[in-house]
């Protein structure tokens, strides 16, 4: 699927105890959490709510084929035309673009060129280092949560990276979508009956970390468009004029377009 495990990149200088080892479920943020906790992971879960995810999904559900790549990488256009892929742009740039209304709206949709600054450069990374990457946003979260439970082992271990945004100087945001979209995949893993190793093995289900988040969605979750629309990256696209991508990612399990990363690309799976 993906490239073969490797420990290249957890040379990472993080405390062992900032790698949460001794759980099966694990969350961190943006590209230094990525590299920190996905040591002898099964899976990589990225979720980027506002807007890569939800591209992702809106995109799967058409039919349509997805490759991530880094953000404003000058061989995105060569890489696209080797594809045979449409090569998608920021969002004030018009046409295809981050936006998933941009998708929705499209004609045709078969192949598309998908870059971001967050979670499309985090998947990309990510494909090289892991077994297995995911992408997550509301729309496909109990979707992706079951096809977990029903194609991995019990004891696979998962780390949820919300991608998080970016401050002007470039340093991370964290923003709250990816939190609440992080815990709709964390509660769908624990309805879905995912467990994790026994208390005497010295090993637990859930860090700290990924219990937080699966709180904050269920706190979310009754008013989550009004907390889509209300948090900062929220309000930052309604100001923009990009009211139907929060409306769009709002869109909370509307999807069943599993997107799992396999040579590079992202296509749907099966839903179990």
């Amino acid at each position: 699927m993906n490239a073969p495990h490797s420990n290249a990149l957890h040379v990472y200088s993080a405390s062992a105890a900032h790698r949460q080892l001794p759980y099966t479920v694990r969350l961190e943020w943006g590209l230094g959490g990525a590299r920190t906790v996905t040591s002898g992971v099964d899976l990589a879960v990225v979720v980027d709510v506002l807007s890569f995810g939800t591209c992702v999904s809106v995109a799967l559900d058409r039919g349509a084929t997805v490759f991530p790549y880094p953000w404003k990488d000058t061989t995105a256009e060569d890489f696209a035309a080797h594809h045979h892929a449409q090569l998608a742009g920021p969002r004030d740039g018009g046409g295809l673009s981050l936006s998933p209304a941009s998708l929705r709206a499209a004609g045709s949709l078969e192949r598309v060129v998908l870059p971001s600054p967050n979670g499309s450069s985090l998947c990309h990374m990510l494909a090289a280092e892991v077994p297995l990457v995911a992408a997550v946003c509301l729309r496909n979260a109990a979707a992706t949560a079951d096809w977990v439970a029903a194609n991995l082992p019990e004891d696979a271990v998962i780390a949820v990276v919300a991608a998080g945004e970016r401050w002007p100087d470039g340093t991370l945001r964290p923003a709250v979508e990816d939190q609440i979209g992080a815990g709709a995949f964390i509660a769908g893993l624990v309805a879905a009956g995912k467990g994790g190793y026994e208390a005497e093995d010295g090993r637990h289900g859930y860090s700290p970390e990924a219990v937080a988040a699966a709180a904050v969605f269920e706190a979310a979750e009754p008013r989550l468009r009004e907390m889509l629309h209300g948090c900062a990256s929220g309000r930052e696209l309604l100001g923009a004029g990009y009211g139907d991508d929060v409306d769009i990612a709002a869109e909370l399990d509307d999807s069943d377009s599993v997107a799992v990363l396999v040579n590079g690309a992202f296509s749907t799976v099966p839903h179990r």
